[in-house]
């Protein structure tokens, strides 16, 4: 590694030394010292390309610091490397040059990414905004199909307040499925202390329920405080319907967009929804969606 890390570098030095063969700083004197130059590698370099700057006292640590000898050391302060006097009026008007073009690419780096950052700053904007969805988004995929419970009566769920989630558990389940009415309390206690922490979360009930009377009473007998899909638009929907498992229940998390963070099963696997809420304290402390997916 030593050894390509000095020859890479070399090739670096020697290509831009051949193309505009700029004086040397202390700093890139320190610095083919450090990568394995011996002395005398950076002085033929050096009298090729001479020395500009002084060397202060920061430059001279370095310099010691890089493994520079006393004699190098002294060279660059008596001038014996300095730029010729017959070269120097170039030098001024070669560097100043540079500096323009320096100047001239970072003002046009910095005028892009302005624009870019406008353009994002747009996008974000028209995404957020009430009533507007991503067409390919889940909240494009519930819209105006979303009901709660509320003292045991169904109602229209506000789309607006939907939009604003960026983590959705789809939660597939049903009345008559017994793991589902044993899993459905942990669900329901988790997401109520967990929500007002973090109000981008939400959850979405996908009913496996034979009659939308009984995804009534199954929402009304568990509390559920959260959203559900109406029972007539559940068949159809297969935006949403695409992401249940083989059985329930099956909780799948997912972005805004629909892409899958964490799921009730792994390919064949079935893990659980109970997995899926430690994913998702996992997420809440921090953690990546790539650093979860590690862990499983």
């Amino acid at each position: 590694m030593r050894l390509f890390l000095v020859g890479t570098i070399s090739c670096a030095l020697l290509t831009v030394a051949a193309a505009n063969p700029s004086p040397m700083t202390a700093k890139e004197v320190s610095l083919m010292l450090r990568s394995g130059f011996s002395g005398g590698a950076v002085e033929k370099e050096l009298t090729a390309r001479h020395f500009i700057g002084p060397v202060d006292a920061a430059a001279e640590k370095s310099l010691v610091e890089a493994g520079a000898t006393p004699a190098l050391i002294q060279g660059l302060k008596s001038g014996a490397f300095a730029v010729p006097a017959s070269e120097v009026a170039a030098l001024k008007t070669d560097l100043a040059a540079k500096e323009q073009r320096r100047a001239a690419q970072a003002e046009e780096s910095r005028k892009l990414n302005t624009l870019y950052q406008a353009q994002l700053a747009q996008a974000r904007a028209k995404a957020s905004a009430p009533g507007v969805a991503n067409p390919g988004s889940i909240a494009a995929a519930v819209k105006g199909a979303l009901v709660t419970s509320r003292n045991g009566v169904l109602g229209p769920h506000p789309d607006a307040e939907f939009e604003k989630k960026k983590l959705i558990g789809l939660y597939f389940s049903a009345g008559w499925c017994g793991p589902c009415r044993k899993f459905t309390p942990s669900l329901v206690e988790y997401y109520n202390k967990t929500v007002t922490a973090h109000p981008e979360f939400e959850i979405v009930f996908v009913s496996n329920d034979k009659t939308a009377a009984e995804m009534e009473k199954y929402m009304r007998d568990m509390k559920m405080p959260w959203p559900a899909l109406t029972f007539d638009k559940v068949a159809g929907n297969q935006a949403l319907t695409k992401y249940a498992g083989s059985g329930i229940p099956c909780l799948v998390v997912v972005d805004e967009n629909g892409k899958v963070i964490s799921d009730t099963n792994a390919g064949t696997n079935y893990r659980g929804p109970a997995a899926v809420l430690t994913d998702l304290d996992q997420l809440f402390a921090g953690k990546s969606p790539a650093q979860v997916a590690q862990v499983r």
